[in-house]
């Protein structure tokens, strides 16, 4: 027993955090996951079965990216600019952000049945112009905060891997009450859905808000910056720009999400049967997580995220081909990209304290919220774009309108859909993903950014190391 805890307490010299600050990052992002698994995966679902126009959903949806791509990037240069008191900076934007996510949540929702089409489409656009605001306000500072919590890579690779699990279980609560409750089984609105989601998800981001720290590692005042600098500090952050690319191609392509319940419901006949799809894909992730930092140890993780974002975009082509009149051979592939999905999955935001680290070694700018930003920026622009994306493809194969507030009243009407739009809707759920991919994985081929050389960076810019002795330690020039 007492090898075994000398054992731990060797693997995590160094450390700095406690249990508890841990166990409140994962927390906060079980419920920020409520709310973001709410909007990007049953949106879709929910303007389809409003009676508003495909055509016009999509178009609203990419058109409040437009203020999106405005507001996160004016955000990113305030973020880096206001000084709250104590030196804090991103505490005091999570607090701040801690009621308006999820009431505008609600809002999203909350459509009401009797305005007009017309009006239906002006409530959303407003509500989703308002959520797209307050979520900024919340996710770079809840992926800042690592950044302060401890400058060893070891220990910030834990908490972020970590938070994915909760993040999945985030995701799951959000998939089980999002298709439950509104399933032909209860047959609860969306509306009343959200309410109870949202009341969840903000009882898990409370405890960060209360007992969370931060530790200034950099004794430097933050670098104060326009406009004009924060594109030379984006173009001077090589591996941010080309991660990031690869990031939004395939996240714009990633039409498959959003579209799970109407797939399961028009193909397969039984809307249920997205949970067991979901089930699938997030159990690897279950899985890997507790032996990520030992799979690090022996890979790196830009090279194993290349790699499984090129499984994926074949089995997503082979998934197509094959179609989906033959189930167990459908469930089967959907079981072989789980293993892919939950390591790239697990990954996917572990690059973003890399390119910022990068960013001020080679710029020696500070610029994290501008690098959070970014991360936040093309986390919501792929969500809409794709989820408009999908709309567009099934609007343009010749999708019927319908209203309905729930699965349940679908059925009652028993609506149906041509087969012409039923081809639509396995193209975008498996063709458009297919190409997201592999065009991301050619773009992924020029990110050679390691993790034994972002180490040896942080140490640099924490002051642990003179930069003489960094260029020394440094694998190659950057």
């Amino acid at each position: 027993m007492e090898k075994q805890k000398e054992k731990s307490a060797a693997k995590r010299e160094g450390w700095i955090t406690t249990r508890a600050e841990r166990a409140c990052y994962s927390s906060y992002m079980v419920g920020q996951n409520i709310i973001y698994t709410l909007v990007s995966n049953f949106l879709t679902t929910y303007l389809l079965l409003s009676s508003i126009d495909p055509i016009k959903s999509a178009t609203v949806i990419l058109l409040v990216k437009i203020w999106d791509a405005v507001n996160d990037i004016f955000f990113g240069v305030i973020f880096d600019k206001v000084k709250f008191k104590g030196n804090k900076r991103f505490l005091p934007w999570l607090r701040i952000s801690l009621i308006f996510i999820p009431l505008t949540t609600v809002m999203i929702y909350g459509i009401p049945g009797s305005f007009s089409e017309s009006g239906r489409i002006i409530w959303f656009a407003v509500a989703y112009i308002l959520w797209d605001s307050a979520y900024t306000l919340c996710d770079i500072p809840i992926y800042g905060i690592v950044t302060t919590m401890s400058a060893n890579i070891q220990e910030r690779t834990s908490i972020l891997s970590v938070s994915r699990i909760f993040s999945g279980v985030g995701t799951v609560i959000a998939y089980v009450l999002g298709t439950v409750l509104v399933s032909q089984k209860v047959g609860l609105s969306y509306t009343v859905t959200s309410v109870i989601c949202s009341v969840l998800a903000l009882l898990f981001m409370t405890p960060i808000c209360i007992r969370g720290k931060e530790r200034n590692y950099n004794s430097e005042e933050h670098q104060d910056f326009g406009i004009a600098e924060m594109f030379r500090y984006l173009f001077s952050n090589k591996y941010l720009l080309i991660f990031y690319t690869a990031f939004m191609v395939r996240g714009c392509l990633s039409t498959a999400e959003s579209l799970n319940m109407l797939v399961c419901y028009y193909l397969f006949n039984n809307e249920m049967f997205s949970l067991m799809l979901q089930a699938v894909s997030y159990l690897p992730l279950l899985i890997f997580v507790p032996f990520v930092n030992k799979i690090l140890a022996r890979f790196d993780k830009a090279m194993l995220f290349t790699v499984t974002t090129a499984i994926l975009a074949a089995v997503y082509l082979v998934q197509y081909l094959v179609g989906y009149e033959n189930v167990t051979v459908f469930i089967i592939l959907t079981i072989l990209k789980g293993v892919p999905s939950g390591l790239n999955a697990l990954l996917l935001f572990m690059f973003t304290p890399d390119c910022a680290e990068y960013g001020k070694y080679k710029s020696g700018t500070d610029a994290k919220g501008i690098t959070f930003a970014i991360q936040t920026f093309s986390a919501k622009l792929t969500g809409s774009v794709a989820t408009s994306l999908g709309v567009f493809i099934i609007g343009w194969f010749g999708w019927q309108k319908v209203n309905a507030a729930s699965f349940a009243e679908l059925a009652e009407m028993g609506a149906t859909q041509t087969s012409r739009a039923l081809h639509g809707l396995w193209i975008a759920y498996t063709l458009i993903p297919a190409v997201g991919y592999a065009l991301g994985f050619v773009i992924l081929l020029s990110y050679n950014l390691r993790d034994k050389d972002v180490q040896v960076m942080t140490e640099c810019n924490s002051g642990i190391i003179t930069r003489e002795q960094a260029e020394e330690r440094l694998s190659r020039q950057y």
